[in-house]
């Protein structure tokens, strides 16, 4: 004979997105200023996920990050169809990131320069990465 239960089991609780507020790192003069929400924290985020090395800080999840330190010295062709997946598998672990599209490089001394668009669910940001090979 089984035991009765009764619906005190059933999980009665609904998923609420909180806000994106956050502080604001002003960049250029390397300290914090005030806050931050919408799209300006997210334009934050990107900065922060795409000049983090994944795997390298233990203070952040092993999800958090991209990976370009393996990209130094290969050819441009493995780097530039690398990066595309590697920024888009990146940023897309933000769950205020749709997805990653229109993607452009340009090849100069030593180094790649990518322009793409990111989809948000508040609108697209058009960003940029250089990459030193």
């Amino acid at each position: 004979m089984l035991p009765k239960t009764n619906d005190n089991l059933i999980a009665d609780f609904e998923y609420e997105t909180l806000a994106s507020k956050t502080y604001k790192l002003d960049i250029d003069k390397n300290c914090i200023k005030g806050y931050c929400d919408k799209l300006v924290a997210i334009k934050q985020a990107i900065y922060k996920i795409l000049n983090t090395e994944r795997y390298e800080n233990i203070i952040y999840s092993w999800n958090y990050g991209i990976e370009l330190n393996s990209l130094y010295g290969r050819e441009i062709s493995y780097v530039i169809s690398e990066l595309k997946r590697r920024i888009k598998e990146a940023l897309t672990q933000d769950d205020r990131i749709d997805s990653v599209d229109n993607f452009n490089f340009n090849s100069e001394k030593g180094k790649i320069i990518t322009t793409f668009t990111v989809h948000t669910n508040i609108g697209d940001i058009e960003e940029q990465l250089e990459v030193l090979i």
